[in-house]
């Protein structure tokens, strides 16, 4: 077996996509508009929604991940580094779903659901900082932020330096 299975793939690449967008998203829109712009609503509404799908994608694609054959853990050759790409490929999934945790705990504890999808008519609150989830949330982006450099670092190193194919498991194509 040289690659993961289809749906794997699928939700790998779609999920990076959507993780990628919701950090641009969270970082750069909706930190920089003003609580009380008309179009925070619209940001906020985007963004949970879309934070909500990453958490049931994420859960839905641990599970294909335990319950599907896969390849053979990459070896480079060094016991510690490939460890270390173990671990950090099982830290993107607690992050990520700690990050959607602590999205929905914000979001609860501000009563954004009322607000943003149910249309409550209520200002949202002046400061999001107020509510202890959203440093959790900010320290969170950090570390998947570096966590997806690191990611993308490794596939670019593997894909041009040591030119070992390990790109091609994550992509689509008969798996033996």
């Amino acid at each position: 077996m040289t690659r993961y299975h289809p749906f794997l793939v699928f939700l790998h690449w779609l999920l990076a996509l959507m993780i990628i967008g919701g950090l641009i998203m969270g970082g750069n829109v909706l930190a920089e508009t003003p609580n009380d712009d008309p179009f925070k609503l619209v940001a906020l509404r985007m963004h949970m929604a879309m934070g909500i799908l990453i958490l049931a994608l994420m859960v839905i694609r641990l599970v294909v991940r335990l319950v599907t054959t896969k390849p053979p853990h990459a070896d480079i050759g060094n016991a510690r580094v490939n460890k270390l790409g173990t671990a950090a490929h099982w830290l993107f999934y607690v992050v990520v779903i700690a990050m959607c945790a602590s999205g929905l705990a914000i979001a609860n504890m501000a009563g954004l659901p009322a607000i943003v999808f149910g249309g409550s008519g209520a200002p949202l609150p002046s400061d999001f900082s107020a509510f202890p989830p959203r440093m959790a949330h900010g320290a969170l982006a950090t570390v998947l932020t570096l966590l997806i450099l690191g990611h993308v670092g490794a596939g670019l190193w593997h894909q041009f330096v040591t030119k070992d194919g390990l790109f091609g498991r994550m992509w689509f194509g008969k798996r033996s």
